[in-house]
């Protein structure tokens, strides 16, 4: 069953925080949600699948409320936004999808929808409650991404432009919040165990050889990095450690980097 959406709401004399957070049907979005509810948030769940985000609400309890929503689509996260009776203390984003290809093998619309989620559903979603973080002076805004944005590898065009382009929303938009009691933050995870993998064939045999050596992580575990990065927000986070090492290897020697990742 869907719940109405809104937030806000005690707990005896305390107030709830609420987190918002995108691409919330499954993987890392639902296993953060279940998290951050566990810790005693209240947390709107958003994607674009109805049916699976009122599983997740269903799984949660009544600390989770469903929002079904296109957050690439401007003019409906302006509705999303208007329905809510205050502004998020923490937004995640969650959401984002793509396949892995050369510009040749990219159609304009692949291209776009790559884009959609994480770029422009983050920026949507950003825009929509910023205002109102501000005025209150607090708030946290984490950006979900992967390491294609500092280290891409062979074959990940659409992928890696879209990751490229929420990290720099990100650093641009930390230049612009200084002061202002909001927080931007940024964590680049390496390959998760869920379904991507499952639903974009062929993904696995693209990866670099330098890939094995690093940890897969669970969802669970990551869900674990975002609450913490909620209640200490830095600018970013990169996990595995293994991964760390990897993309400053990419920011100090970019050549030989370029090379291994073409292994």
């Amino acid at each position: 069953m869907r719940r109405s959406v809104g937030h806000g709401g005690t707990q005896g004399s305390k107030v709830l925080k609420t987190v918002l957070i995108t691409g919330a049907s499954g993987g890392v979005g639902a296993a953060a949600a279940m998290a951050f509810a566990v810790k005693g948030y209240r947390v709107i769940l958003v994607a674009r699948s109805a049916d699976a985000l009122d599983t997740v609400a269903q799984t949660i309890g009544e600390a989770a409320i469903a929002a079904p929503c296109d957050a690439a689509d401007g003019a409906a996260v302006a509705v999303l936004a208007a329905g809510l009776d205050a502004v998020p203390d923490v937004i995640v984003h969650c959401a984002g999808a793509g396949q892995w290809k050369q510009v040749q093998d990219t159609t304009p619309d692949e291209a776009r929808q790559m884009m959609d989620a994480p770029y422009h559903a983050a920026f949507n979603v950003t825009r929509a409650f910023l205002a109102g973080m501000l005025a209150r002076g607090s708030g946290t805004i984490i950006h979900v991404n992967s390491p294609a944005c500092v280290a891409p590898w062979p074959s990940s065009v659409g992928y890696a432009a879209a990751r490229a382009a929420l990290r720099a929303l990100h650093s641009a938009m930390a230049q612009d919040l200084v002061g202002t009691g909001v927080k931007s933050s940024h964590v680049i995870f390496g390959r998760i165990a869920s379904p991507y993998f499952d639903n974009n064939p062929g993904v696995v045999e693209k990866m670099p050889k330098i890939a094995g050596t690093i940890p897969t992580l669970s969802v669970d575990a990551c869900a674990r990095v975002l609450v913490d990065l909620a209640r200490r927000p830095r600018y970013e986070v990169i996990v595995p450690f293994t991964l760390r090492l990897t993309c400053m290897m990419a920011v100090v020697f970019p050549r030989f980097s370029r090379w291994l990742l073409r292994l």
